[in-house]
């Protein structure tokens, strides 16, 4: 059975893993994207830092899956990012990814007003995703993005959510 939790320290090696295989299978391990984050290597303690970040974690029978997070972003206020969304290629299109969604924007409506996300074109899937999810397009990435090799950008309104 699949769960979703808060991340665990002991968690953060086997999450990185996930995330750096999917990099590699689109093209992302590179600078300018999530690859080069320093908190890759310590997820745990980066979104535990702050009240207004977390991270989730997927999981089967303890086995580490996949898992996505919140963070404030670095540019106008009331603004969240997801980030770090990647889910084994294994458990992908089962709807699980939705749960993940549902679940980190709940916590980011009680926190921020919109939520953005970068990502990169080549990742048709999740692209497809977002959209079906309320998350509409940008043509630039909004002021203050530190990844500058993703190309596509989207956002949303949390207030909806928290009515």
């Amino acid at each position: 059975m699949l769960t979703i939790r808060p991340i665990t320290h002991a968690d953060n090696a086997a999450i990185e893993q996930i995330i750096r295989e999917c990099l590699i299978e689109f093209g992302g391990n590179r600078e300018g994207l999530a690859w080069a984050d320093a908190s890759m290597h310590d997820l745990h303690s980066y979104y535990s830092s702050a009240d207004n970040r977390a991270y989730w974690i997927v999981e089967e029978e303890g086995t580490v899956l996949g898992g996505c997070g919140i963070a404030a972003f670095d540019g106008p206020e009331q603004i969240c990012e997801l980030q770090k969304m990647y889910l084994a290629s294994g458990i992908r299109g089962k709807g699980i990814a939705g749960e993940l969604l549902r679940t980190a924007l709940g916590f980011a409506s009680q926190h921020y007003r919109k939520c953005y996300l970068e990502t990169l074109q080549s990742m048709e899937a999740a692209n497809r995703f977002y959209l079906k999810h309320g998350f509409e397009l940008l043509d630039a990435p909004l002021a203050g993005s530190e990844h500058f090799a993703c190309d596509a950008w989207y956002i949303t309104d949390l207030t909806v959510l928290s009515e």
